[in-house]
């Protein structure tokens, strides 16, 4: 089980410790954000740059990676993704999921602090993705609500998801964006906009308060990691034995039918085992 997490000193702006730090510089956030939506952006606040949101007690909570809002009240959540992670259980890609959750819990929170729905702000949830999640070779994809039989209609809720594809070959960008995603998948800086990234990384890791800050972190995410491995450990041993149990009282209800010696009863109060139990497994039986 793969438990190392990258020294410090070798993360890039694709881990999501470093770019949540980059981002904390206001004149790269915003121009990065000018960049992708084309259009100036007066001024930038940071209501939180990383927040837990949890609705309910027993509802999962949202760890977001950056929230900036502009002169116009618009909130901006920006997330760096290097992986297109998939559920095990299901196989589904979790992607379009998250983006949903991510948006509804930004909503609730919104309402919590005593928001009418209609003064809900306009919203913006922007993934930077290092693969390309569609297979289009689109450098955006930019996603609203909109009519199915009247595709001119929009459905304005003003929430808007944007996929960044580093990977992308073809679409409008500017060259600050090109060369930002240059910089995502093989740190090669080729603009004054990367340059000034690559400068401020090269500061905060600089800074030994930062360098404790990630320590401290990898620590408390690597004991998580172990208590749920642990845990996971002992609920498979425990399930483990439990099926073992199962398997030996079944191949002893087939012995005692086999003989025919004691009746269907019997051998449930033998083996502690239900009488519908035994039925089917006599049922089963003579069915081969």
């Amino acid at each position: 089980m793969a438990m190392l997490s990258p020294k410090f000193d070798d993360l890039t702006i694709g881990h999501d410790f470093l770019f949540k730090k980059v981002m904390r510089n206001p004149r790269i956030c915003k121009h990065l954000l000018e960049e992708v939506l084309q259009a100036p952006i007066a001024e930038i606040s940071y209501p939180e740059i990383e927040k837990t949101i949890d609705v309910f007690y027993d509802s999962r909570g949202v760890r977001l990676d950056v929230i900036v809002a502009d002169e116009k009240h618009t909130h901006y959540n920006l997330e760096m993704q290097v992986k297109n992670t998939t559920n095990p259980e299901t196989g589904q890609h979790v992607l379009p999921k998250r983006t949903r959750y991510y948006q509804a819990m930004l909503d609730v929170d919104a309402l919590q602090k005593g928001q009418n729905f209609d003064l809900l702000p306009a919203t913006y949830i922007i993934f930077i993705c290092a693969f390309d999640f569609f297979g289009e070779g689109n450098y955006i994809y930019t996603f609203k609500k909109r009519c199915l039989e009247t595709p001119e209609l929009e459905f304005s809720d003003e929430t808007t998801i944007i996929l960044l594809n580093t990977t992308g070959t073809h679409g409008n960008i500017s060259p600050d964006i090109k060369s930002f995603f240059d910089y995502v998948n093989q740190h090669a800086v080729t603009s004054d906009f990367t340059k000034e990234i690559d400068k401020e990384i090269f500061h905060i890791k600089s800074d030994q308060k930062a360098r404790l800050e990630y320590m401290s972190l990898e620590t408390y995410v690597q004991d998580n990691r172990y208590e749920a491995y642990a845990e996971g450990e002992a609920k498979g041993l425990a399930e483990g034995e439990a099926r073992g149990e199962a398997n030996e009282k079944f191949a002893t209800v087939k012995r005692m039918l086999r003989r025919g010696k004691s009746s269907l009863a019997e051998i449930a109060e033998d083996t502690e085992l239900p009488l519908d139990t035994i039925k089917r497994i006599q049922a089963e039986m003579q069915a081969v």
